[in-house]
């Protein structure tokens, strides 16, 4: 290979100015020096965030960043960037260009992980309508079902605990 790397793709700053090559399949984004692209700006946290090219298609993941990782509006922990998304890190907005069939990718694109993650939970417990276990405890004082078919909690110090056969006359 000659002296020339390859771009696998690039972002592309909303605001205006130079586009920002992605050089190797796996780069961190941040703040410090260290980092593959340094965005030198204090909004920016020291390791924000990372970008992976995966089977052809790449995403990112937000690495507890202070002020966030946002793909198309919405602020992400992980998620797959297809060509023409929006990436905001901090207040920074960057276009996606990158070609996936350029890179390996066959077929349709796989499942986002976003998508797993959504269906793991009901959605009334998403919008904060679903008490979950335990929360009646902590308020009320009360157990549960659950809690009342187990034997005895270790950690619960209340009295009457285990059931005994027979009572002391």
């Amino acid at each position: 290979m000659s002296n020339v790397e390859r771009i696998l793709g690039e972002l592309v700053p909303k605001g205006g100015g130079d586009p920002i090559p992605l050089l190797k399949k796996k780069l961190l984004i941040g703040r410090r020096e260290s980092c593959d692209i340094v965005l030198r700006f204090a909004n920016v946290s020291a390791h924000h965030c990372e970008l992976t090219f995966k089977d052809g298609y790449l995403y990112v993941r937000d690495l507890s960043s202070r002020n966030g990782t946002k793909v198309n509006g919405m602020r992400v922990t992980e998620k797959r960037l297809d060509p023409g998304d929006d990436i905001v890190i901090a207040k920074h907005r960057y276009e996606v260009r990158y070609s996936p069939y350029a890179l390996g990718a066959v077929g349709p694109p796989p499942p986002d992980e976003m998508s797993q993650a959504i269906m793991a939970e009901s959605l009334l417990a998403r919008a904060g309508l679903e008490r979950r276990r335990g929360e009646d405890k902590e308020k009320t004082g009360e157990r549960t079902d659950y809690e009342r078919a187990k034997r005895y909690d270790p950690t619960d110090n209340r009295a009457g605990q285990i059931k005994l056969p027979d009572k002391p006359v």
